[in-house]
């Protein structure tokens, strides 16, 4: 392994430690407590919390908005394929010339996505007025982690580069809002338990 591997693979184990702690934390707080009167079914509504919730017509940040929610998808996409080329990438594995098209194709398309979010962030006033600095500094990690990665997938000479842009997104990723990768499950799980609880959930469909 490489020096830039190593700082890069080191500051991984710090962020995986520190996710662990916020694991287990939220593990030993358990489900949440609910004192009222226990109408509805748990096994149904969790996992519609995390499918039939899910669905942009149900979400009205989502069928109000449409191409920035399909520019969300795009972009947490080219996150997580991101995430599985690092370790690829970190055991030299070899691709196709085909599946190197696909991918730099595939990352363009979800950088120029994380970009326009960014924009739009930045133009309306309304999105400014809510915004802190950890969305900006989030949003240009990711997003500069998928260019180091675009950038590592045409050339293995952009390596250096993408290792460093990897250990500073590792190193954030524990303080800033992209703990949500990790606290997204469990507050999903909280809203299944809590309206499955009081029988809101699943939504009944009447004819």
């Amino acid at each position: 392994m490489k020096f830039y591997q190593l700082v890069s693979f080191t500051a991984f184990l710090i962020c995986l430690i520190s996710l662990s702690y916020h694991f287990f934390r939220l593990v030993k707080l358990g489900s949440p407590k609910d004192y009222s009167s226990k109408i509805g079914n748990l096994y149904s509504a969790i996992p519609y919390s995390f499918i039939g919730a899910m669905n942009p017509l149900k979400k009205e940040s989502a069928y109000l908005h449409y191409p920035t929610y399909a520019a969300g998808i795009l972009y947490h996409s080219g996150t997580f394929i991101s995430f599985i080329l690092y370790f690829l990438f970190l055991f030299s594995f070899s691709f196709s010339d085909f599946l190197q098209y696909i991918l730099i194709c595939g990352l363009a398309v979800s950088i120029a996505s994380g970009i326009g979010i960014f924009i739009k962030r930045v133009s309306l006033k309304k999105l400014r007025y809510l915004s802190c600095p950890d969305d900006y500094i989030s949003n240009l990690l990711v997003t500069a982690f998928q260019i180091f990665t675009l950038l590592a997938t045409i050339s293995e000479s952009n390596a250096t580069y993408y290792n460093i842009g990897a250990a500073l997104l590792f190193l954030y990723l524990p303080l800033g809002k992209l703990k949500h990768s990790l606290y997204f499950f469990a507050a999903r799980f909280h809203l299944g338990y809590y309206y499955g609880w009081r029988g809101i959930w699943p939504v009944k469909n009447h004819k």
